[in-house]
């Protein structure tokens, strides 16, 4: 069975609708730390408001780096940090280290 065909605007509402509930579901699983996520799935909360950033730029909307992180994060970035991230494991790193070379 082939996936429906949409209309550019509805499709951009669908994308758009599954892109906040992707934010609000990474907001309130702040136990799971983006190196896991990018151990796991090779992207994190930063790349996803860097992708955020980007297309905003594609749009001639000039976005700093940390609006677009808070935009993602909910709060600013220090203040995420300060309250969730946890120091990454050995294992995490070296996993990291062999999933990402050059990042």
């Amino acid at each position: 069975m082939a996936a429906p065909e949409f209309d550019d605007a509805t499709r951009t509402a669908l994308e758009a609708a599954a892109f906040r509930k992707l934010v609000e579901h990474l907001r309130t699983r702040t136990d799971v730390q983006n190196i896991d996520m990018m151990n796991l799935a090779g992207f994190c909360r930063n790349c996803l408001s860097r992708w955020y950033r980007e297309g905003a730029a594609e749009q001639g909307i000039t976005l700093a780096d940390p609006d677009a992180r808070e935009i993602v994060y909910g709060m600013p970035y220090k203040e995420w940090q300060a309250q969730h991230q946890k120091e990454a494991s050995a294992e995490q790193k070296a996993k990291f280290a062999v999933a990402n070379p050059g990042h």
